[in-house]
């Protein structure tokens, strides 16, 4: 397992993109909406991870509700994982509860499920699978 990625939630994309490009001195390298999820994402590579912006782009997204109740900032962690589903049986068999153990598309081209925050001192943790 290795950190994959850190999700930002933002009110703008444009003006995050801004800031980050700035702060990080490079342009994102990736920009895609994922429609299922109502959010479109930026993606830059810092290092061996990256950080992804999320927008939401409708009031339904998951996104839109976090904005509703908590200010801009990290949304997630996510981590990579060689089997998903291997990993998903490891965790339950471990204690952690999901939001949803069957395997979504994401952004990015990965598979991914979210633990529940609960199970994980209240932060959002992802896990994720490059797609075959």
């Amino acid at each position: 397992m290795k950190l994959e990625h850190i999700g930002i939630a933002v009110k703008s994309l444009e003006t995050s993109d801004q800031l980050f490009s700035r702060l990080l001195g490079k342009d994102f390298y990736k920009q895609e909406s994922v429609e299922r999820e109502g959010v479109k994402t930026s993606f830059y590579k810092v290092g061996e991870s990256k950080i992804e912006l999320l927008e939401a782009q409708n009031n339904e997204s998951a996104i839109a509700k976090y904005l509703d109740k908590n200010r801009e900032g990290v949304h997630h962690l996510a981590f990579g994982v060689e089997n998903i589903l291997e990993e998903i049986k490891r965790l339950e068999n471990a204690g952690f509860q999901f939001i949803s153990k069957e395997p979504k598309v994401g952004a990015d081209n990965k598979l991914v499920v979210f633990l529940h925050p609960k199970t994980t001192n209240g932060v959002l943790v992802e896990i994720c699978q490059e797609k075959n």
